[in-house]
């Protein structure tokens, strides 16, 4: 089985219609047999990028009102959240001096850094990062994570 990590760039994708949501929607669906891991933040980001694009018009209140509970769903029964411990926020610190990072994408990265450490020391395969940011994904191949951008499978 494939375990992914999915930043709130990638997870966004499987409630807006954008560049690379098909993929996230195949990898997310229940049947396709995926872990999904994402960072507690990851639920904020992804409500508060609902909330932008209802405030940009794009989508109504009804249909954001709908996407957010469907995330808060998801987050409930399908995904395996990361806390964000002490941990967390001491790895994330020293990316953000080794990487041209901001402050969540340190966040979400040292999410999947700790994740995955505990993962292979359980003898279970590495996860595979995903996100759609272009630092990110340096920064999570320099730190020797596997990392795909959903931006890349159209």
């Amino acid at each position: 089985m494939n375990i992914f990590f999915l930043d709130s760039s990638a997870l966004t994708k499987r409630y807006l219609q954008e560049i690379g949501s098909g993929w996230v929607v195949e990898l997310t669906d229940p049947a396709a047999g995926t872990a999904i891991m994402i960072a507690e933040i990851t639920r904020v980001e992804v409500a508060a990028a609902l909330a932008a694009r209802c405030r940009a018009g794009a989508i109504g209140v009804s249909e954001r009102d709908d996407l957010v509970s469907l995330v808060l769903r998801h987050c409930d029964e399908e995904y395996q959240l990361v806390a964000i411990e002490p941990t967390v926020t001491s790895k994330a610190v020293a990316l953000t001096q080794r990487h041209r990072l901001r402050g969540y994408d340190a966040v979400q990265l040292a999410a999947a850094l700790v994740s995955n450490e505990l993962l292979v020391a359980a003898d279970v395969p590495a996860l595979i990062f995903v996100t759609a940011d272009a630092d990110l994904i340096t920064a999570a191949r320099a730190e020797g994570l596997r990392a795909e951008n959903p931006n890349q499978h159209l």
